[in-house]
């Protein structure tokens, strides 16, 4: 037993001295890495130039994968993990590295825990390699919703002063790439999902110390992944963690200003609120349709710096409520490394949301077509919805274990009819018979991904009248019947141009979305 706990304190030694790119103990150190997805992948060929010894495990065999990792000396075993491989067991390894996807409770993570084996995550990798170039600050956003173009707004505003920045994370570039690029990023800017931060710690060798962060909202989502909304809520939070400068928080959102009162945060931080509201002191807010910041200037008690208008926005789509606030945040956290008012005005006056977010697809007889696929949870859904009236909805999908029967409820009045898709159509359906017993309602019954778009638009096209929006807001993750929430946007605007006589997308579905998460 001595020497049993002699070498556990050796071990967890080793490990806490991993906080540089060139410490000597990445050397021959023994990691199985869970997951062969873009995480995983980035995990495994980062932990092999750092010289360990890795072995992936996957459930789903990937060739192209599988052959660079043979080329750099990566073991790969494919198994279906619902129980732990032999291959594992006959060698316990030094550390886990976990891909997002794992569960908590994965019987992996289980035997981990058992045999007392460190599990960590890749963003607690990244930031203990984050020197290998030149240290990066790091700025962190998540949410339920609006953490991409959050994300993509405050790379663009940072990039225009001139500073190296990337955006980085769960938008789909994996973190670990950013900090290994040869010519090395002055900010990385950070999406985190909620799997990724139930995996980071905040306090050790581990901990990253943001100098800004953000959690822009708070619904339930991934309850299924996360077991409770408390658990879902408790690792939201842990992205205030460490901030040295600036928690950004929303101040329509109880729940993230909470956040911001209960976390462990570097001497001088301070809280900034951002909301449609008027802004007082410390905040960003929107005055007389100007967007202003009340927070980066001395005197905030007096005055405030105008950042652009709802008048510019509005001609790209800027200016839709839920993007209003990502714009606010984003240039909070601008602000806080000193971005100019001036240089975030400009900037904006080039930004176009990225597809597949509130994107207008035609225009036609009067009839708007508009693809918001991104709206993977009710929370996302519900922006799109308050933004467009009447509304023609297509929903559906995979909920996840969340309940849209209050999204069904607070929203029926605006809507001319729906259209329910998805393999969770059923308490759909019965959500829209509670509350909308009279609302013209369609179930596309089709399953073979080839049919459900083109079915969902003749029925949608068969009911919507001059003034109304036809909207795909699913309110419900795609992967039942789609590869992504990108394919099914994208096979939304097939079905609609085919429908009017327009010419389709050619663009191949993506290998690996990493956005279908809050």
């Amino acid at each position: 037993m001595a020497a049993e706990l002699t070498d556990a304190r050796a071990g967890a030694a080793r490990l806490d001295g991993l906080t540089s790119w060139h410490a000597e103990g990445w050397r021959d150190l023994r990691v199985a890495v869970l997951g062969l997805g873009v995480t995983g992948f980035a995990v495994a060929d980062t932990l092999a130039e750092l010289g360990s010894r890795v072995t992936v495990y996957a459930a789903t065999p990937d060739d192209e994968r599988a052959r660079i990792l043979d080329v750099i000396g990566v073991g790969f075993v494919v198994d279906q993990l619902d129980v732990v491989p032999d291959e594992l067991t006959a060698s316990v390894p030094d550390l886990v590295v976990v891909s997002p996807g794992f569960r908590p409770d994965h019987p992996l993570l289980t035997w981990a825990a058992e045999q007392g084996v460190p599990v960590w995550g890749d963003i607690e990798l990244a930031w203990r390699v984050r020197d290998k170039v030149t240290p990066s600050e790091w700025m962190l956003v998540t949410g339920t919703n609006g953490k991409t173009t959050t994300v993509q707004l405050a790379a663009t505003l940072i990039a225009a002063n001139g500073v190296r920045v990337a955006p980085c994370g769960n938008i789909g570039v994996p973190v670990l790439d950013a900090v290994r690029d040869p010519l090395g990023f002055d900010v990385l800017v950070v999406e985190l999902s909620s799997f990724q931060l139930h995996h980071l710690p905040t306090a050790g060798p581990g901990a990253v110390h943001p100098v800004a962060s953000v959690c822009l909202n708070l619904a339930d989502d991934h309850l299924d992944w996360h077991g409770s909304p408390e658990a879902y809520r408790g690792a939201k939070a842990k992205v205030y963690a460490n901030t040295k400068v600036a928690c950004v928080y929303n101040r329509a959102d109880e729940a993230t200003m909470a956040m911001v009162e209960d976390a462990e945060v570097e001497e001088g931080a301070r809280a900034i609120g951002f909301g449609l509201d008027t802004p007082g002191p410390s905040d960003f807010g929107v005055v007389d349709g100007i967007l202003c910041d009340r927070a980066f200037l001395e005197e905030r008690r007096t005055a405030a710096l105008e950042l652009t208008t709802l008048e510019e926005l509005e001609p790209r789509g800027l200016a839709v409520p839920h993007v209003v606030a990502n714009i606010l945040a984003a240039s909070a956290l601008a602000r806080s490394i000193d971005v100019p008012v001036g240089v975030i005005h400009d900037a904006l006056a080039s930004f176009r949301l990225d597809a597949h977010r509130i994107e207008t697809v035609a225009v036609d007889g009067g009839i708007r077509w508009i693809d918001d696929s991104k709206a993977t949870n009710p929370h996302a859904a519900e922006a799109s919805l308050r933004a467009f009236s009447p509304v023609v909805w297509i929903v559906g999908g995979l909920l996840k274990g969340v309940d849209a029967d209050e999204l069904v409820r607070r929203h029926a009045p605006r809507l001319r009819a729906a259209v329910v898709i998805g393999a969770d159509r059923a308490a759909l359906v019965e959500a829209f018979r509670r509350h909308a017993p009279g609302l013209p309602l369609f179930e596309v019954e089709a399953d073979d991904t080839e049919s459900v778009m083109p079915d969902a638009v003749a029925l949608a096209a068969s009911v919507a009248e001059d003034g109304d929006t036809v909207l795909l807001a699913p309110a419900a993750a795609s992967m039942d019947q789609f590869a992504d929430y990108a394919d099914r946007g994208r096979r939304f605007h097939d079905a609609v141009r085919a429908r009017l006589g327009g010419e389709g997308h050619d663009q191949p579905a993506s290998d690996d979305q990493a956005g279908e998460e809050g």
